[in-house]
């Protein structure tokens, strides 16, 4: 089929743009990465006299960052429509987000999304591959203290006692509240055909959208971080008393991504835009820590129904467009997630001007050195 001059000169538009974007999404992993590293070096003398406010100032510049990755993705028109719960309201709260994987554009929705969620991306951690640990923000990561967990069977007994020795070390010293959890253990594409083989040995429902989760990382968080005493309560609606120790894990929120026509974004498009601006669909639901079963079966079995829950939004939301109403609810509520254009451009500014800033001070240095 011969290719008309409109189809050449869109084909022209987009690999134009692409390179455009490209070149700035370099320019600006240039100039972030190295500024918030050299931030963090000048300030290590403020870590030992204040260690919180240096996490909070660390915090602030790591949210900072992933508002530049979001950015992309926004300025590309990828934009996020949010159903269930609100999440808002447990903001100043603990939680773990469970999160089902397809592509790696599902990080940077959450990047996005997260955003107008008050303290959370600079109060949270991350677990991902290892792989990651070496992409360009792999630096970023481990500075913050998020945990790269390897896998496969050889490493599993191993990876899930660093893990706890990660959150014994990490999570309270450096005031974190949410974690970011992906129970799959990876892509859709890559475990969907493992999954339903195990689940048809194991007379387990057949799953199209999602996989079975694993237990491991789940149960070490849950057990590590979750209080002894009642909690699931509302921020803001306990005494004094109890608002002066820290009350551990509150919540799980179980969070599914959906993508239209179930083709999800991958880091490339996010960089690139050359796809037409779509909407990605995220769907809340909250659950509090005292009613989640802590022993391996029960939780096991929790887990799966999780799972089996989320087969059940993504297969509604792809036939109907829309996620079903809430248990209560005569139909169901989204929500637009917004970003303000000013506050981005302000922030990829400081980045611009921290790196030209950093460059004269590493400049100058060099020149009185050699």
């Amino acid at each position: 089929m011969a290719v008309t001059f409109k189809q050449a000169q869109r084909a022209g538009y987009v690999f134009l743009k692409a390179l455009l974007r490209f070149a700035f999404m370099v320019a600006n992993n240039l100039v972030a990465i190295p500024s918030y590293v050299l931030y963090l070096i000048i300030l290590q003398p403020l870590r030992f006299l204040d260690s919180k406010q240096f996490w909070y100032i660390e915090g602030v510049l790591f949210k900072w960052l992933l508002a530049m990755v979001a950015s992309w993705g926004w300025w590309a028109g990828y934009t996020v429509m949010e159903w269930g719960d609100d999440i808002k309201v447990i903001s100043e709260d603990e939680a773990v987000m469970l999160v089902n994987h397809q592509a790696t554009g599902d990080i940077c929705t959450l990047m996005m999304c997260l955003q107008d969620k008050g303290t959370v991306v600079r109060q949270m951690m991350w677990l991902m591959d290892h792989i990651f640990k070496y992409t360009n923000f792999g630096i970023v990561s481990l500075l913050h203290g998020d945990f790269f967990i390897r896998q496969g069977k050889a490493y599993r007994d191993q990876q899930l006692v660093l893990l706890q020795e990660h959150l014994e070390k990490y999570y309270r010293n450096r005031d974190r509240k949410w974690i970011v959890l992906f129970p799959e253990g990876g892509f859709l594409r890559k475990r969907r055909e493992t999954s339903q083989a195990f689940a048809k040995k194991n007379n387990l429902p057949f799953l199209t959208h999602v996989t079975l989760p694993r237990l491991g990382a789940t149960q070490v968080i849950l057990k590590k971080l979750a209080a002894q005493q009642e909690n699931g309560t509302l921020a803001g609606s306990e005494g004094v008393e109890a608002e002066s120790k820290p009350k551990g894990l509150q919540w799980i929120i179980d969070t599914t991504i959906a993508y239209p026509k179930a083709k999800p974004i991958d880091i490339q498009t996010w960089i690139l835009g050359y796809r037409r601006p779509t909407i990605t669909h995220v769907h809340y639901r909250i659950f509090p820590i005292k009613d989640i079963p802590l022993e391996s079966e029960a939780l096991t079995v929790w887990l799966y129904q999780r799972f089996i829950e989320k087969e059940y939004l993504l297969s509604h939301f792809y036939k109907t467009g829309a996620f079903p109403p809430l248990q209560g609810q005569m139909e169901a509520v989204s929500r637009e997630m917004t970003l303000s254009n000013l506050w981005l451009v302000l922030i990829q500014s400081f980045a611009f001007l921290s790196g030209g800033m950093w460059y004269c001070i590493l400049q100058y240095f060099y020149q009185c050195l050699f």
